[in-house]
């Protein structure tokens, strides 16, 4: 039977902005998927800072809300990172879209709350396996011009949303198991490579973008903001900081 038809658990996060090591998580949702069958657990947080009106703007959540109605980040960041590592060390692949940031900006918040990283709870020492539609579509589909946000890929691969729910955690995994499958289905080998294999290619598809993209924007003068070709997690400097290598897709 290939990974697309057993169990998968997909992975968002909603956030105080997009520096991972230094911005927070608002809200998280796991939602385990086999089949038809489906779980979901979602996460409030109190970040503990102000929640910017532009972060607002795009979850909803507004600081007076989180701080009213928000869990005590410790408690749900243990639980959030509890659940990925027994994932992941059942073989259980966690599907998420662009998931260099949402599980580095987790690996950054349990650090900052003196918890285990997600690493050192896994059996194997790595985040694996790890299925990203956001890489599977940039390697597979390389030259198409135009947005890729998780919104533009649902509409090219037929996946039935609405627009307005999505920047939810929930709304967002939901999605993106769809677009997984979607994705399976338009390129069928996919299912047919092994979880390892796959995670492998999606490192190797990542880096080869990021490094190219880099190029590019230092050839137009530009040095901020760089993409860091580390996949699916930018280690934190005080980590161990090596990546393997892997074969891209036939």
């Amino acid at each position: 039977m290939s990974w697309i038809d057993q169990t998968m658990v997909g992975f968002d996060t909603e956030t105080t902005g997009v520096a991972t090591a230094r911005d927070r998580i608002v809200t998280a949702a796991l939602i385990t998927r086999t089949g038809h069958d489906v779980s979901a657990r979602t996460w409030l947080i109190d970040p503990g800072v102000e929640i910017p009106a532009a972060a607002t703007a795009v979850h909803g959540i507004s600081t007076e809300r989180a701080r009213a109605e928000g869990q005590v980040p410790a408690e749900a960041l243990e639980q959030i990172a509890a659940e990925l590592a027994q994932a992941l060390n059942a073989g259980q692949p966690v599907v998420a879209y662009n998931a260099q940031f949402d599980l580095t900006i987790l690996e950054h918040e349990l650090a900052r709350h003196g918890l285990p990283s997600l690493v050192s709870r896994l059996d194997r020492g790595e985040i694996r396996p790890v299925v990203d539609p956001y890489v599977l579509d940039r390697h597979l589909d390389r030259y198409r011009k135009g947005s890729r946000k998780l919104i533009d890929l649902c509409t090219l691969y037929a996946v039935r949303v609405e627009a307005d729910s999505l920047h939810a955690a929930d709304a967002d995994v939901l999605a993106t198991l769809e677009l997984v499958r979607a994705l399976a289905a338009a390129y069928p080998a996919l299912a047919s490579v092994e979880l390892d294999a796959l995670h492998d290619q999606q490192i190797s598809a990542y880096k080869d973008w990021a490094t190219g993209f880099a190029a590019w924007l230092k050839s137009r003068g530009r040095t901020e903001d760089l993409p860091d070709p580390r996949w699916p997690l930018v280690p934190r400097l005080d980590a161990v900081d090596e990546a393997p290598e892997g074969t891209l897709f036939a």
